[in-house]
C-alpha cells in the first residue's frame, strides 16, 4: 500500500506540473505541427521562397520572394518566422496581390502593428514585417482570401568580408527551435516568436526553396564553392559567375546556404565607392590584405592578457583558464612581448612593462597565474584601465588585449565605451570561459574592439581554440594605423580610430562627406618593421548610383553599434530613440521600426471568418526532435506559472489530501 500511495502522489504532482507546463509553454515554446483535419483551412499557406543574390566584390544585395497562396475556403492570417543575417540592412518590402503592387512604409514598431491590426479588422489585406532579434524576423500576412496568391518581396544588403582569405556569404533558411523561459511579462512578449510549429524529422515542409546568384569582381575569382548545397553554374568567366541550386538535390531549406569564394591578388588592394543621395553623400573605403603574408612581413606583437580571477571564476572556469593561458603564452614567438594583468577586487600586474617572450619570462608568467585561486569581486573597469594604461614598449609593436572572463558583471556598456575610446591603440579579443557566460559582454567587447569572440565550455576546447586564435592574430599586415582625409571633408564616421589590419580581414572605412569628391584618403601603418603609406585617390568617376548600398550599410552599422548588444539588456530610451530615428530616416528594419503594407480596398466582408495559422518550419538538418519542447523541470514551471494559474487545478487538492491521509493512517 505504501508504494502505491507514493506513486499516486508522485503522478498527481507530475500531472499537475505537466499541465501547467503546457499551459505556460503553448505561447512561448516551439511545438510540433498537428495534422489538420479541416479541409477548408490551408494551414501551410507559404508555398515558396525564392532568393536572388547579387554579390559585387564585398557587397551582397539580396531579394527574397515569399509566395503565399490560400487553397482553402476560409480567409487566413498567416504568420511566418524566418531568419536573415544579423548584419543585414533590410531596406525594402513590397506586397503584390494579383496586378496590384503595394510598397510598404517604414513606421515605428507599435504604430505599424496598430495599423496592421486595424486594417485586418476592416477587411483589408495587409502585411507586417517585424524584427524579433537582429537575425530573426516575423512576417504576418492578413486577410488572404480563398484563391489569393500574394507575393511579398524583401530586399536587404550586407558586407561579405573575408576570414582567412575566404569570403563567405551565408543565407539562413530556417530558424531553429528556441527554448524559452521568460522571467517576466516583458520578456515573454518579446519572445513569442519562439512559439513556432515544426514538422517532424521524417516530414518536410511543402514550401519550395530556390536560390539564384551572381558574383562579379574587379579581381579574378580564384575559387567558388558551396559545402552545404550543390550548385549548377550557368555562366562563368574569370570575373563573373552565375549559378543556381542544382535541381533534384536534397532538401535545401533545412540548413543555411553557405557560399565560399576567394580572389586572386598578392598586394594590398585599395578601393573606394561614393554615393550621392542628394541630401547626404556617403563613402566606403577598403584596404584589402593579400591572401598570404611572407614571414618577414609579420611584425612582432605585444599581448596584454587581462584575466578575471574573481570569485565567480573559482573552480572549473579558473582551471580551464589556466589551460588556455598556458597554451597562449608558451607559444608566443621569441620577438613578441607580453604582460599579464589579473583582476578581481584589485588588479595585479606581472611586470611594470611588457616582457620578451623568453623561456624564463614565460615560466615566470605561468607561475604568476598558477597562484590565482578565484576570489573577490569583479572590478572589470579597474582591470581594463590597468591593462590599457600599461606603457608601450614600442610604437612599432601592434598591441592586442586578450580579455579572459565569465563576464558576470553589470558594466557592459562602460567596458565597451572604454574600448571604443582607445580603439586606435589595440585590438580586443574576448574569451568567455564557462558553460553559461555573459555573451552580451564577450561578443560586445570583440565587436567594438574589432576582434573576435571565443567561447570555451570545457578543457578539451582550450588548446584548439588557442591555436585558432594564434593563427588569426599572428598575421597583421598593417599595425598602428592612422587615417588622414586630404581634400575630402568627412564627418559622421562609424569609426574614427582603427585597429590593426590583419591578413584575415580588410579594413573598412565608412562615413559621410561634404562638397566635391576629390583628394585622397591616406592610410599609414607598420608592415613588418617598416613604416608604409597607402593612398586611395578620390575623384568624381568613383561616384555612382550603383553604390547606393553603402548608405544602408553605413546606417546599419550605426544601428548595430547603438543597439545590437543593448536591445534585450537594458531600457536606454535615448538609444531606442536614436535607433528608431535611423530606421525611419534610412528606411531600415530595426528592433523599433517595422515595414507595413496595407491594401486600400476592403476585400473581406464582415461575416467572413478569419483563421490564424502559423507556418510550420522544417527541423534544421541534424537537429533532434528533442529540441522541440524542453525536458520536464518542475522548478521552471513553478517559476513561470502565475499564482492565478494554480486556481485551475484546485480539483486535485482533494485527491492529494486523500493520499496524505492514507499515508499517515498507514504509518500510524
Amino acid at each position: 500500500m505504501k508504494p502505491t500511495i507514493f506513486l499516486s502522489l508522485f503522478f498527481a504532482l507530475i500531472f499537475t506540473g505537466q499541465v501547467l507546463a503546457q499551459d505556460h509553454c503553448k505561447t512561448e515554446a516551439p511545438y510540433f505541427k498537428m495534422n489538420n483535419t479541416d479541409a477548408s483551412i490551408d494551414d501551410l499557406p507559404l508555398k515558396s521562397t525564392d532568393v536572388k543574390v547579387d554579390i559585387t566584390s564585398t557587397i551582397a544585395d539580396v531579394t527574397i520572394y515569399q509566395t503565399y497562396e490560400n487553397k482553402g475556403t476560409k480567409t487566413l492570417e498567416a504568420t511566418y518566422v524566418f531568419p536573415m543575417s544579423a548584419q543585414a540592412a533590410v531596406y525594402n518590402m513590397e506586397m503584390r496581390i494579383g496586378e496590384r503592387l503595394l510598397v510598404a512604409d517604414i513606421q515605428e514598431k507599435g504604430q505599424a502593428r496598430e495599423a496592421y491590426e486595424q486594417a485586418i479588422s476592416e477587411g483589408k489585406t495587409a502585411s507586417l514585417l517585424e524584427q524579433e532579434r537582429p537575425n530573426v524576423f516575423q512576417m504576418s500576412v492578413g486577410n488572404i482570401l480563398p484563391g489569393d496568391v500574394i507575393i511579398i518581396t524583401l530586399k536587404y544588403t550586407e558586407y561579405v568580408l573575408p576570414e582567412e582569405g575566404i569570403y563567405s556569404f551565408v543565407f539562413p533558411t530556417v530558424v531553429g527551435p528556441r527554448y524559452n523561459n521568460p522571467t517576466n511579462n516583458a520578456q515573454a512578449a518579446r519572445s513569442q516568436f519562439a512559439a513556432t510549429p515544426y514538422m517532424k524529422s521524417e516530414e518536410s515542409t511543402p514550401a519550395q526553396f530556390s536560390l539564384t546568384a551572381s558574383l562579379s569582381s574587379s579581381v579574378p575569382i580564384a575559387d567558388i564553392q558551396s559545402k552545404t548545397h550543390q550548385l549548377e553554374f550557368t555562366n562563368t568567366s574569370s570575373k563573373f559567375i552565375e549559378f543556381d541550386l542544382k535541381p533534384g538535390s536534397a532538401i535545401s531549406n533545412n540548413r543555411d546556404f553557405i557560399l565560399e569564394y576567394s580572389l586572386r591578388g598578392k598586394q594590398i588592394e585599395n578601393g573606394i565607392q561614393l554615393y550621392d543621395h542628394g541630401d547626404e553623400k556617403f563613402f566606403m573605403a577598403m584596404v584589402q590584405p593579400p591572401k598570404t603574408i611572407a614571414p618577414e612581413e609579420i611584425p612582432p606583437r605585444e599581448y596584454i592578457f587581462l584575466v578575471d580571477v574573481s570569485g565567480s571564476m573559482n573552480g572549473f572556469p579558473i582551471e580551464v583558464t589556466k589551460v588556455l593561458m598556458r597554451n597562449l603564452i608558451t607559444n608566443l614567438k621569441p620577438d613578441d612581448r607580453f604582460n599579464v594583468v589579473l583582476f578581481e577586487s584589485s588588479a595585479k600586474v606581472l611586470a611594470n612593462e611588457s616582457l620578451t617572450a623568453s623561456e624564463a619570462n614565460i615560466n615566470k608568467a605561468v607561475q604568476f597565474f598558477n597562484q590565482a585561486r578565484g576570489g573577490g569581486g569583479t572590478r572589470m573597469i579597474h582591470g581594463l584601465k590597468t591593462a590599457l594604461n600599461l606603457p608601450r614598449h614600442s610604437e612599432a609593436l601592434s598591441r592586442s588585449v586578450i580579455v579572459v572572463t565569465d563576464g558576470y558583471v553589470t558594466v557592459e556598456k562602460e567596458a565597451m565605451d572604454l574600448i571604443k575610446s582607445r580603439l586606435d591603440e589595440m585590438n580586443v579579443f574576448a574569451f568567455g570561459i564557462g558553460s553559461s557566460v555573459n555573451r552580451y559582454l564577450i561578443e560586445g567587447l570583440a565587436k567594438v574592439g574589432q576582434g573576435l569572440p571565443f567561447i570555451i565550455t570545457n578543457k578539451k576546447e582550450a588548446a584548439p581554440i588557442a591555436d585558432r586564435f594564434r593563427k588569426y592574430i599572428q598575421t597583421p599586415v598593417l599595425s598602428n594605423i592612422s587615417v588622414d582625409y586630404k581634400g575630402l571633408d568627412v564627418y559622421d564616421l562609424n569609426y574614427e580610430k582603427f585597429p590593426d589590419l590583419l591578413s584575415e580581414r580588410p579594413l573598412v572605412i565608412t562615413g559621410k562627406y561634404r562638397g566635391d569628391a576629390k583628394g585622397q584618403i591616406v592610410v599609414k601603418g607598420y608592415s613588418g618593421k617598416r613604416r608604409i603609406t597607402q593612398k586611395i585617390k578620390i575623384d568624381e568617376a568613383q561616384l555612382s548610383d550603383d553604390h547606393n548600398a553603402i548608405r544602408y550599410l553605413w546606417a546599419r552599422e550605426k544601428i548595430g553599434l547603438l543597439d545590437d548588444y543593448d536591445n534585450y539588456q537594458n531600457n536606454d530610451e535615448s538609444a531606442k530613440a536614436a535607433v528608431t530615428s535611423l530606421g525611419l530616416k534610412y528606411n531600415l528594419m530595426t528592433a523599433y521600426t517595422s515595414f507595413v503594407a496595407i491594401e486600400k480596398i476592403v476585400r473581406r466582408v464582415d461575416d467572413q471568418e478569419v483563421v490564424s495559422v502559423k507556418q510550420a518550419l522544417p527541423l534544421p538538418e541534424g537537429v533532434s526532435e528533442y529540441a522541440v519542447g524542453a525536458d520536464f523541470d518542475l522548478s521552471g514551471v513553478f517559476e513561470a506559472a502565475s499564482p492565478l494559474a494554480w486556481t485551475k487545478f484546485l480539483w486535485l487538492i482533494p485527491f492529494l489530501m486523500i493520499g496524505l491521509f492514507a499515508y499517515f493512517k498507514f504509518k500510524s
